[in-house]
């Protein structure tokens, strides 16, 4: 499997391009910003992206979406309870001091736990995970042994819980039922900065231990 990380936007939101090497399918989760440079991955690898993923609808991991939509006709999935978020991204946008807010590209295939993402041989499985915000996913693949945790779980920390939709018992919860139940050996690929794994932030994560 190509995956292909790329920091995009002021926030450099993890943006992930995964391609399968066969059938040049792709998946693009969280395209924040920087459309340009995603579509210039998807080019690089002769790939085809068959859907746009959003981890949650803070405008740092959605920004891009719209665009990307329009210039790949990839359909978006998204929780619909992220929907109350993506509605205000003129009232996100002015939080960072943005004069123009981003398109809402809308929810074309509501992602909900247990769906299972397919492009070429690639299989996501979507977890639920609440607590950053209400609608939060991240995207387990058994085959390459990782996880896509968006902001629930980063290294050595969490998601914050203090902005709308947030909840520190929930995002605990969250991690410990959906994210510490996988392999220790799993790969965690944040929403922000470098990748860790399962076991180590169980026995080593401040904000939330395995037990």
């Amino acid at each position: 499997m190509i995956h292909e990380i790329l920091p995009v936007g002021m926030l450099g939101c993890n943006c992930s391009v995964l391609g399968d090497e066969i059938t040049r399918e792709a998946i693009v989760i969280d395209p924040g910003d920087d459309v340009s440079k995603i579509v210039a991955i998807l080019t690089k690898h002769g790939l085809t992206a068959k859907m746009i993923v959003i981890t949650h609808a803070h405008i740092d991991h959605i920004g891009g979406a719209h665009k990307l939509r329009a210039l790949t006709g990839a359909p978006v999935y998204m929780h619909e309870a992220d929907k109350m978020l993506s509605d205000r991204l003129d009232v996100q946008a002015r939080w960072l001091g943005l004069d123009t807010p981003p398109e809402d590209p809308g929810i074309d295939t509501p992602a909900h736990e247990g769906d299972i993402l397919r492009a070429g041989s690639i299989e996501a499985q979507v977890l639920h995970t609440p607590g950053h915000t209400l609608g939060s996913i991240s995207l387990y693949i058994p085959s390459e042994n990782k996880v896509i945790a968006g902001d629930t779980l980063f290294e050595g920390s969490v998601g914050r819980t203090d902005l709308p939709g947030g909840d520190l018992d929930q995002i605990k919860g969250s991690i410990r039922a959906k994210l510490y139940t996988l392999p220790d050996s799993t790969i965690v690929i944040p929403g922000h900065g470098g990748s860790t794994t399962i076991g180590k932030e169980k026995h080593h994560n401040p904000f939330v231990r395995a037990v």
